[in-house]
């Protein structure tokens, strides 16, 4: 997140794959990311803006957007 850096501890993920059968194949038809993130106080905004922009930043969701449903949730804890 530009202007805040947080250590690698303080954030934490849990993705989940959903498959959907089609022509007997299981197929990924989205994913689910829920974040958990310790942030120091003040810095809120800066954190929300990151967020609100992670899916169009993200490698994986832009490789896959056409075929994937991708979305995301997150705890923010402030400290």
């Amino acid at each position: 997140m530009r202007g805040v850096r947080l250590p690698s501890d303080h954030i934490r993920s849990h993705a989940e794959g959903i498959n959907q059968m089609r022509d007997r194949m299981p197929v990924l038809t989205g994913i689910q990311v829920s974040y958990t993130i310790q942030i120091p106080e003040g810095t809120r905004g800066t954190v929300d803006k990151a967020l609100a922009r992670h899916v169009d930043k993200c490698p994986t969701a832009q490789s896959l957007k056409d075929s994937v449903e991708f979305s995301w949730t997150a705890e923010i804890v402030e400290e």
